[in-house]
């Protein structure tokens, strides 16, 4: 429906160029992606969407979760990771992954980094994973009694972090 168009009624002037970007790989709850566009609303990070997605863009529960700030935030809908890369351009991609093995505060974010976050039951495909471990980092929590975090909560941790180390301040 929104594929490869900007969510956005602002003139796109306004936006001043982003040290970070938020991707999210076929997000399947509403309500995290509605919290993570608020976040990303925030702090003038755009957010971008590669489908499937598990709602509707007009899911009440999304709309509700970003609450009257969506009209703050630049939204990206891509059909896949290929036609993601290709908005893009060139830029590092950096992995989030319960699984990997690097923790997020031992990684020196750089501007202009991309963020990647999978879906909340399945994470990121292996196959990205595999491609850059060296970028594909984790948080530290105790594994032995959480199995993750919440989506919402883990972009947030992340995004705050790359944001401070990169010393910028909203």
């Amino acid at each position: 429906m929104f594929r490869g168009m900007l969510i956005d009624c602002e003139p796109l002037a306004r936006w001043r160029p982003a040290a970070l970007k938020v991707v999210l790989v076929q997000p399947e709850i509403p309500q995290n992606t509605g919290n993570i566009a608020r976040t990303c609303a925030a702090l003038e990070v755009p957010l971008h969407l590669v489908e499937p997605l598990g709602f509707y863009l007009g899911d009440r529960h999304l709309k509700r979760a970003g609450l009257d700030y969506w009209h703050q935030v630049r939204v990206t809908v891509h059909r896949d990771l290929e036609a993601l890369r290709s908005f893009l351009g060139d830029g590092r991609e950096v992995y989030l992954s319960a699984r990997a093995r690097r923790c997020c505060y031992d990684f020196q974010f750089q501007p202009n980094d991309t963020l990647f976050f999978g879906a909340e039951t399945k994470g990121l495909p292996e196959t990205l994973l595999t491609t850059a471990p060296e970028r594909t980092l984790r948080l530290p929590i105790d594994r032995n009694r959480v199995r993750s975090l919440n989506l919402a909560t883990a972009v947030g941790i992340v995004l705050f972090e790359a944001l401070r180390q990169l010393n910028i301040h909203g």
